[in-house]
């Protein structure tokens, strides 16, 4: 199974060149200030999100076809689109049921069910809007890309929080594996409204400073001062196909995907953090053993940590079990760059796969010691063999996904 096309869109713009060199500088985009005019946010809360530049995406998704679709539609469709140009594939390649689309979620089209509620408390249920319910469910940019695309075979949406852009790749492999369609379009899409923006920080998750305190929000992956994730949004999408199939086509893979693995952790609350982690890495061993794959082999680690107090806690401890007494091999943390949600990690596992040079891990300063985990100081490194890819979810979610250079058969 190999990839041989990413389309991205997020902060850095669109995409993957200029995610790539955001990611070789180690300095993550400008943040945007969040409008907090309507009062969802805590007086002395997170201020800032890493927000996509909606008018670039013009050039993929134009304004006639855009106002028919939520902003996560749009995102979500623009990156769709760049992953088939970039794999070389023509409009009526794709379109038929030979083409799946498997997408991930955190939060779905949150803008468009919050303005369906508000419709409904303001003026009955009567008033409301078909186009605003067509859109306010999780599958909607699912659909859309289906719908721009002519994707007719299998049309999946997983909703497993930050665990689920690695998942959706995963079950997308095993659609094209299982002969149930030909090639795949899997990724991520979230968007970042105010009013989600504003409950995330009150339920502590984003990365804040103290009223008046000097400096910005920053996720700080692994890093002993961390204290909550820089909200993002976005969307990455991936094309999946046979090696056997790109090769006919003379199409050269970014990577190949060499195995997956998934764990759910029981200790974990529906939206918190668990303390799983030594079985979490008996699961990840087993899941490389099963196809053959000895933890010695790999040499690189695409981190999910995003800064999350618990959630880094849970990552590292992970890792270190699965490891055992080995040392680990270098730890990339891209989340410092890309932001929490809106798949921008795993555009840029994909890259890291790929050889695409890393800078210095944006925000970390202050190793952990209860963590034991050190991520990248941007030091060059050579391209990897074998890169895992891991991501936990809070809710107990997990998903690994170990990619080879797009050479390596």
């Amino acid at each position: 199974m190999v990839i041989t096309g990413l389309g991205t869109v997020g902060a850095w713009g669109c995409g993957s060149g200029a995610l790539a060199r955001a990611l070789a500088a180690g300095v993550p985009p400008a943040a945007t200030a969040v409008d907090r005019s309507a009062g969802y946010h805590r007086r002395c809360g997170a201020r800032r999100a890493l927000l996509t530049p909606m008018a670039a995406l013009a050039e993929w998704v134009p304004p006639a076809e855009a106002r028919r679709m939520s902003p996560p539609s749009r995102l979500a469709v623009a990156a769709a689109r760049m992953a088939i140009g970039a794999a070389g594939l023509a409009a009526a390649d794709v379109a038929g049921l030979g083409t799946a689309v498997v997408t991930a979620t955190v939060f779905g089209p949150s803008s468009f069910s919050d303005a369906l509620l508000l419709q409904i408390v303001h003026e009955g249920p009567q008033a409301v809007s078909p186009y605003l319910f067509s859109e306010s469910v999780a599958n909607a940019p699912t659909a859309q890309i289906a719908i721009a695309c002519g994707a007719r075979g299998p049309n999946l949406t997983l909703c497993q929080g930050e665990a689920g852009a690695l998942l959706a790749v995963a079950r997308a492999a095993a659609a094209v594996m299982e002969g149930r369609a030909e090639r795949a379009l899997a990724g991520a899409v979230d968007e970042m409204p105010a009013m989600l923006h504003g409950l995330l920080d009150r339920f502590g998750t984003l990365a804040h400073r103290p009223c008046r305190a000097p400096g910005g929000e920053s996720g700080r992956p692994f890093d002993r001062r961390r204290n909550g994730v820089v909200a993002a949004d976005g969307a990455t999408i991936l094309v999946l196909e046979t090696a056997a199939a790109a090769a006919r086509r003379g199409a050269a893979p970014l990577a190949h995907v060499r195995a997956w693995g998934s764990a759910f952790d029981p200790s974990a609350s529906t939206a918190g953090w668990g303390s799983g982690a030594p079985a979490l890495g008996r699961s990840l061993r087993r899941a490389m053993e099963r196809r053959g794959v000895a933890m010695g082999a790999i040499d690189r680690i695409a981190s999910g940590a995003s800064g999350s107090r618990g959630g880094d806690r849970l990552e590292a401890g992970l890792l270190r079990a699965a490891w055992g007494d080995a040392a680990l091999p270098p730890v990339l943390a891209p989340k410092a760059v890309t932001g929490e949600y809106g798949g921008g990690f795993l555009a840029a596992a994909l890259l890291a796969a790929a050889g695409a040079p890393y800078g210095p891990t944006a925000g970390f300063a202050e190793p952990d010691p209860r963590l034991g985990v050190v991520p990248h100081d941007g030091r060059r490194l050579p391209p990897p063999a074998l890169l895992l890819a891991s991501s936990v979810a809070a809710g107990g979610a997990a998903a690994w996904l170990l990619l080879a250079a797009g050479g390596a058969g």
